[in-house]
Formats: C-alpha cells, structure tokens, sequence
C-alpha cells in the first residue's frame, strides 16, 4: 500500500509499506536473507547494494511504523538503545539536553554513563510541569528528551507544552512513545519532531525480537539519523523485520485487550488493603490525567504498585509468587509481566535519585498481557496473600 494515509489504524497495521510480492504474489514481505544486492554496473542497483544501508524487508517494515504514527519517514535499528544512540549523535560536545526525572534506567545509563564523557550534558528535570524545562534552557540546549508515560511511575508529559517550549527556542524534541504505542498516542501530531520506539515491546508483541525505531516528518532530521545508522550499523537483521511485521499486524487488537486488562486490574488493586498506592494514568487523581486523557486514545495496560509495609525480602517473595505473571524484565508482550524496578531495569540508577523519583525497593511494575482478566486478577490476589 503506497498511500496509507487516508486508511484506518488497522487497515495501515496490515498494508502499510507492504505489496504483493511482484515475483511470486507472496502476500507476506519476503525475508530478503541476503548481505549484498547484484548491480548493473559500478552505482547502478534497483536502490538496494548492501544490507547495512537497505534491506526490503526492514524497508517495509520501516514504512509500516511511520504510517503508524503519522511520519514521513522511519528507520529501524537493532535496539531501542540504538535508536537512542543514534539521536544523542546528533549532538556535539558542549551541547545540553533536558530530560525527565523518571527515566528507563537503560535510558540515564546511556546519557550518564556514555554521552556525558564526551562533554554532552544532561538536566533531569520534572517534566510532569512542562514549565520546569524553560529554567534550563540556554544557548547550548539542543535536545529536549521526554518520555511519557514515564517507566515506571507513569508520569505523564505534556507533548504539546514541551512542543511549544521546543519550537520557541529552536531545540528538537525528541519522544519515547513505547508505553503508549503508535495506537494510543501519535507525538508527532503533538508538535514533536522524533518518535521513538523500542519495538521489542508493543509493535513487536511477542516478546521474541529485540528492536528499535526512529520517525520524523522532518527530512533533514531523518537524512541525518539514517546516516548515523548507516555509518555505525545498529542495523536490525531481516528474520527481526519479518516477526514485527507479523506483530504490527495485530497491534490494535491487542491495544484493546491490554487496555480492558489493565482497567480492571488497576480498579482491583486501587482499593486493596495490601498496596499503598498505585500509578496508572486513568485515575481521575493519577497526576495529569487530563493531559493524557487528552493526548492518549486510552491509558494502556502498565501498572505498578507500591506494596504496604513490604521489605525488600518481602517484595521479593510476591513478585516471585505469581503464577501467570512472569517475573522478567521487558514489557508489551501478550503475556503479563511483574518487574523489580530497583534491582531489574533501573538496577543502573543511584538509590538516592531512584527512590526521589519514587522508584522504591517495594514498587512493583506491571506489564499486563491479554490472557484472560479473570485468571490475571486471581494470580494478583494469590500472590499478594
């Protein structure tokens, strides 16, 4: 389908970038398992001459995602940290970015622990005010980063606000959409100028392949990520592109469910006399609610909970008491997932900063599948007994 943009969401899920196989008319994008491309002669190919720079299928599945979120273009790399890092090569030393106190630890671990020995700086502001931004702003600001909702207090920034601020000062914003996905939230109709996603997770779905994406509208932008991508090589293989065009292909679907299991399962847990709070951006008290009501179509299917009185020892034993849930780091794949923030997936951070941002040793992360709600609430109960 060469022009997506006048279709439905689901419609662009299946068709966007992808046509029949002109050879065999496979309605399924072949794996193009191949390194290099036969040329006519020296420089003239049918636009193909090695798999690092182009691969049809990584080709299609690349279009297929910009439909998605309403891009010009896309590119896709090995990892979402390669699409991180492919961004933070944009700047140069001296150069600032802001940022949010409530990161993915991958995330400050890579602006931390990489870029900032190469003279790059780094702000970790609250962003939930977008106002907080413009008293770090100065003549070497060039990044604005946000992620939202946020891993994994579910921090809601407004994108608009942050657009605003951006486009006032001259500064790219940048947006981590993984939470959310394409299906419930489109930054780039927000006034960002790059979407980020770590594909591994909702586009992928089924936890089976690691990826990452980039998309613009800006062509500029775009010329200088796929040269960085180009040129450093966290390029994704074909097998990687064929299993998330499958997975693209029922994302709406499975928005839907993860959303419906998540409601009830955030209902069930608000009133249990064994959590002491709860983050999940569809409570009418969650912090901005009416941002995300507003820039989100719903509120997905990540939770986390803060246990009452629960030690360390103790939160260890719930979150290795479940049943249907599996304790493993990740999230966005058909099967639910418990997460230990402190000691998994933001293990990199400094107690000091985790716990200010409200990343605590009894907070428990939940990545709610679309198994059936009524087995999900019963494991919830057992393991919290």
């Amino acid at each position: 389908m060469k022009d997506a943009s006048s279709y439905g969401f689901g419609t662009k899920a299946i068709h966007a970038g992808q046509e029949p196989d002109p050879t065999t008319g496979a309605i399924m994008t072949p794996i193009y398992q191949t390194s290099t491309y036969v040329q006519e002669s020296p420089g003239t190919h049918k636009g193909y001459a090695y798999a690092r720079g182009k691969n049809p299928t990584r080709v299609a599945l690349e279009k297929c995602i910009a439909a998605l979120e309403g891009a010009e273009f896309g590119l896709c790399f090995s990892s979402g940290m390669g699409a991180m890092d492919a961004v933070c090569k944009l700047l140069r030393p001296g150069d600032e970015v802001i940022t949010g106190d409530d990161l993915y630890g991958g995330s400050y671990r890579m602006f931390t622990k990489v870029f900032a020995h190469y003279g790059i700086k780094f702000h970790f502001v609250n962003m939930t005010d977008a106002q907080n931004i413009r008293k770090y702003i100065n003549a070497n600001t060039k990044l604005i980063w946000a992620e939202t909702p946020t891993n994994p207090t579910m921090q809601i920034i407004d994108i608009e606000a942050c657009a605003k601020i951006a486009k006032e000062h001259k500064l790219i914003l940048a947006v981590d959409n993984t939470f959310a996905s394409p299906y419930l939230q489109n930054p780039l109709a927000l006034g960002a100028d790059i979407v980020m996603h770590s594909v591994t997770k909702y586009l992928g779905g089924h936890s089976d392949v690691v990826m990452g994406a980039l998309v613009t509208s800006n062509k500029d932008l775009y010329e200088q990520l796929a040269f960085i991508l180009n040129s450093c090589g966290a390029n994704p293989g074909p097998m990687d592109s064929f299993l998330v065009l499958r997975g693209l292909k029922t994302l709406h679907v499975r928005m839907d469910r993860h959303c419906y299991n998540g409601r009830k399962i955030a209902e069930f847990l608000k009133t249990h006399p064994k959590i002491e709070k709860i983050y999940w951006p569809g409570f009418t008290d969650h912090p901005n609610h009416d941002i995300a009501k507003k820039q989100m179509k719903d509120f997905g299917g990540m939770i986390s909970i803060v246990l009452k009185g629960a030690d360390l020892k103790e939160t260890f034993r719930i979150a290795s008491s479940f049943k249907v849930f599996s304790l493993a780091e990740s999230l966005g794949g058909v099967e639910s997932l418990v997460n230990h923030p402190a000691t998994m997936t933001h293990a990199s951070i400094p107690q000091e900063e985790r716990e200010r941002a409200g990343v605590v040793d009894n907070l428990l992360r939940l990545s709610v599948g679309i198994e059936n709600v009524e087995d999900l609430l019963k494991d919830i109960e057992n393991a919290l007994k």
